[in-house]
């Protein structure tokens, strides 16, 4: 049943149209800002089976509706303790692009490689991640991951 699982993620990643990139980041200032959102999106996606604390971990990255929307695509996949029932492992392979950036909120796209791990079977994904951010400090507002490109 838990194999299906990554069947079904598989299906709603392909299912999303992928997220265009626009804008390289330009500036050092910028590059440390989106810096510090790809390491709060890196400990979000990067957890193991069983792991409550570590899982818990990234909420301080996120604004507390961020969080909801977060933890919401993990329903079904968490224990009732609320601990997660697979290991997800993220890998960025390419630089962070910036989508838009106004009134405070950074949009960034990041692709990259996602694995899920459950009872000894595991896929991995080409994916594009797409996060908004903002506030001071920044935190994500927003978090989805979607299919990439090949």
């Amino acid at each position: 049943m838990r194999v299906h699982f990554m069947v079904l993620f598989g299906a709603v990643l392909v299912s999303s149209p992928a997220l265009a990139q626009t804008t390289p980041v330009p500036t050092t200032g910028q590059a440390a800002v989106v810096g510090l959102v790809q390491k709060a999106v890196v400990r979000a996606l990067n957890f193991d089976r069983g792991e409550l604390e570590r899982l818990r971990g990234a909420r301080n990255d996120f604004t507390p509706e961020g969080w909801r929307e977060f933890m919401k695509h993990l329903d079904g996949w968490l224990d009732d303790k609320g601990a997660p029932t697979f290991s997800s492992s993220f890998v960025a392979s390419g630089d962070p692009t910036i989508v838009s950036q106004s009134e405070g909120v950074l949009h960034v796209t990041i692709p990259g490689t996602l694995r899920h791990s459950q009872n000894g079977s595991s896929t991995t994904y080409r994916v594009v991640v797409d996060v908004r951010a903002g506030g001071t400090p920044m935190k994500i507002e927003h978090l989805k991951q979607t299919m990439g490109p090949p």
